[in-house]
């Protein structure tokens, strides 16, 4: 493989091109990134891609970009698929980059290549806000009470606010740079993965201190009125609360491009909703009448047209390029009893495909995607087939900037694609499932390898996992619903995406 990966588009002229802004000609330079990567959000659940819940904001940028309707995360699974798009690399390559636990070590090390070092080489302002979850510090993991090692800083960004795991994982704390935030030198943070530390009450154990009660795990430490994965003991004036962390997330947003609006930015915001618990902020909660799954959508529109809004009155809306998707596809129950299924109502998320989160369907790496650029890009249905793991190799391409074939070995230039260029996108995509399950489609056909571990998970979704003892092969054209196993029909249909796979695998 070779060393280096020089790309050049011919799209060059767009970075220095001319915009009208009523009867004033203003020169603009590298246009900015907006990424916006939701959590859990599945292919039908905005209103644009056929949801129930009105999402306006969204639909706007929707609809008149980009919009993708063969869009793939690498993964069905939180933590792998940030890492790919962040990367360039299949999680799978190496072990331990699977759904990390909160007090994780670093999956991505000091001086690893990233997207956003990629754009820091380029004069790029970088930026991440919201949900990491890729872990943080050195072989040991995070040393909460000081100076945090191996956190974004290190691998490109100029900026962090980040949460450094899940809401529903201890510690229940935000990070700023090397730091957590508001934490009292005097009242140390103290995690365990293993037994309980300290004497904070549990959902297991005092379940009447609950107003969210857990449906499977999620049962340990109690924060803000619900309990979580694991246990914290320490950092109370550090703790935040779920209701104000859209509101947090799209505020040090705004204050990061605000800060940099003189030069040209890339911000990733990772946004917490839709993601258990969902407790979105009291403005929001009840008025979806679709449960509080419905309300965290809504809450993930307005922060979307609050940046957006924010944009527009700085004019920089016209030179911002917004990348919208989700890092896997939906879950109904997913550790709390908040009603998710009982009051979904005629809302479909998955928008008539099969599977969700965890699963090796496509409803569980199948989401939505779109890509906004006002005055460059005209509104269009994208079925090019595209996946997240390319986003390094699109800026790269877009910035004039090479980068290490080595240390992202599976990103492909198909920026073209992305922005609805052509018509095919790329010759196949690779999907990891629950249990390292591997997938994979050319657009018209899905493969799911055969595997022995159990179907079922040990806690229940409701998901169809997809794991099976027997090779599947599915006919999207004419089966999108993935009912007709035609595996055995197929058998050179079969060997062609086995080895297809192997290859891959082989990948060093």
């Amino acid at each position: 493989m070779k060393k280096w990966n020089y790309l050049l588009v011919g799209v060059g002229f767009l970075q220095s091109c001319y915009i009208q802004k009523g009867k004033k000609q203003e020169s603009v330079q590298k246009p900015n990134f907006l990424i916006i990567y939701t959590d859990d959000v599945g292919y039908g659940d905005l209103s644009s891609f056929g949801g129930k819940i009105p999402t306006p904001h969204l639909d706007f940028l929707a609809n008149n970009g980009v919009k993708h309707l063969r869009a793939y995360a690498t993964a069905a699974t939180s933590t792998p698929s940030r890492f790919s798009l962040l990367t360039g690399e299949y999680a799978w390559r190496k072990k331990g980059r699977g759904v990390v636990a909160g007090d994780a070590k670093a999956l991505i090390p000091a001086g690893r290549q990233t997207v956003a070092s990629v754009m820091k080489k380029a004069g790029y302002r970088t930026a991440i806000v919201g949900k990491w979850h890729l872990g943080l510090g050195g072989g040991d993991g995070p040393e909460w009470n000081a100076n945090i090692s191996n956190s974004p800083m290190d691998i490109g960004f100029d900026y962090n606010f980040i949460m450094p795991s899940t809401s529903d994982r201890v510690p229940i704390v935000l990070m700023e740079g090397r730091r957590i935030v508001n934490l009292d030198p005097n009242d140390p943070i103290q995690v365990s993965y293993k037994q309980k530390i300290g004497d904070w009450p549990t959902g297991r154990e005092n379940p009447e201190m609950l107003r969210l009660k857990p449906s499977h795990g999620h049962d340990m430490t109690i924060v803000n009125g619900i309990s979580r994965i694991g246990y914290q003991y320490g950092g109370k004036s550090a703790l935040f609360r779920d209701e104000d962390l859209a509101d947090q997330f799209v505020e040090k947003s705004i204050q990061f491009i605000q800060k940099n609006k003189e030069e040209s930015f890339f911000l990733m915001l990772n946004t917490n909703d839709i993601h258990v618990p969902r407790m979105p902020h009291e403005r929001f909660q009840g008025k979806s009448g679709y449960g509080l799954r419905g309300d965290a959508i809504l809450s993930l529109d307005e922060s979307v047209g609050r940046l957006t809004q924010f944009l527009k009155d700085e004019n920089l809306l016209g030179n911002t390029i917004i990348i919208f998707s989700s890092d896997n596809g939906p879950v109904l129950d997913d550790g709390y009893q908040d009603q998710a299924k009982e009051l979904l109502g005629e809302h479909n998320p998955w928008q008539g495909l099969r599977g969700g989160k965890y699963s090796s369907y496509e409803a569980g790496t199948r989401v939505p995607m779109f890509i906004y650029w006002q005055n460059h890009i005209q509104p269009k249905v994208s079925y090019n087939l595209i996946s997240q793991v390319d986003l390094l190799a699109n800026l790269a391409a877009f910035t004039h900037q090479n980068f290490d074939e080595n240390q992202s070995p599976d990103t492909q230039n198909q920026w073209e694609a992305w922005l609805g260029n052509n018509s095919t996108g790329r010759d196949y995509v690779v999907q990891e499932a629950l249990r390292l399950n591997m997938s994979l489609t050319d657009g018209r056909y899905k493969y799911i390898e055969a595997t022995e571990r159990p179907a079922k998970v040990a806690w229940e979704t409701g998901i169809e996992t997809g794991l099976s003892k027997d090779e599947q092969l599915y006919d999207l054209k004419l089966d999108p619903q993935e009912k007709n196993n035609i595996a055995l029909e197929n058998p050179a249909l079969v060997a062609k995406f086995k080895q297809i796979l192997a290859e891959e695998k082989s990948v060093k």
